[in-house]
């Protein structure tokens, strides 16, 4: 029991960067034929990783403004390398703006110790950090990281701008790695890397992925992944799958809102 307990707050470790970060995390797929790193074309190697920034951070200024509510189906589980699984939460997210998320379970399997202390701490520090309750500054934006451009490639039907993310301080809660960025909306279309900064001496290597996916005319969450390297206990695998959205948008969005000067916040 002690030895199953101490396994579970390492991997809850890891499980509280991605619900303060707002990201998850499995090591990146190699990319496919399709994706292959190319260089930037030529009506785009003016770009400067202050550029992307400007047009990422007006493109989630206008989302906050249209995205009035909405709600998805979650499935949040831990497994090991094995496929083993140690527990399993499905919950109904709820958002509101500006920021408020509300979760309700609909069924929950496995381990009660893993859903406690891993899963249900999650869910809470998302809802905790989404209402600033959690005072931890980790968002995607100049304060916290710099951009350098790599190149362009293509994450299925997307055709994307890949940039190098490089944290401004060594802090758990920012992320080395790269961002893909849709070269039509600038949007985020995925985001792979590991923390700035060791969780634990537990975590010998932690990697996440997450994928977004367009619904109508927003980019949402589409599924997570994190690897996480456990010394003395392997591995183990936290996924979130995200499904069944229903939106609703604001229809009350003036034209001055539309064309009003961009903040300097962000995801």
């Amino acid at each position: 029991m002690a030895a199953a307990l101490s396994s579970m707050r390492k991997v809850l470790a890891i499980a509280v960067f991605v619900g303060l970060t707002g990201i998850g995390g499995v090591a990146a797929d190699e990319p496919s034929a399709d994706e292959i790193l190319s260089p930037l074309q030529a009506a785009r190697q003016s770009i400067t990783g202050d550029d992307l920034f400007g047009k990422l951070l007006e493109h989630n200024r206008l989302r906050d403004l249209r995205l009035q509510q909405y709600s998805a189906s979650r499935t949040y589980r831990v497994t090991n390398d094995k496929g083993k699984v140690y527990a399993e939460e499905v919950v109904r997210m709820e958002y509101q703006a500006p920021d408020r998320k509300t979760f309700v379970i609909d069924s929950e399997k496995g381990s009660k110790l893993v859903r406690d202390l891993v899963l249900k701490r999650l869910i809470e520090s998302e809802s905790e950090t989404s209402s600033g309750r959690a005072h931890r500054d980790s968002s995607i934006k100049p304060a916290n990281y710099g951009f350098t451009l790599l190149g362009e490639q293509a994450v299925g039907p997307y055709h994307c701008l890949v940039v190098e993310a490089l944290p401004r301080r060594q802090d758990k809660y920012l992320f080395e790695g790269k961002v893909w960025i849709d070269a039509e909306d600038y949007a985020i279309v995925r985001i792979a890397g590991h923390p700035a900064k060791s969780l634990s001496f537990w975590i010998t290597r932690a990697d996440f992925v997450r994928q977004y996916q367009k619904i109508g005319e927003f980019w949402l969450p589409a599924k997570d992944e994190t690897l996480v390297h456990v010394r003395l206990n392997g591995k183990k695998f936290l996924t979130i799958d995200h499904r069944d959205y229903v939106i609703n948008r604001a229809t009350n969005v003036s034209p001055q809102d539309l064309t009003a000067d961009k903040g300097t916040s962000g995801e």
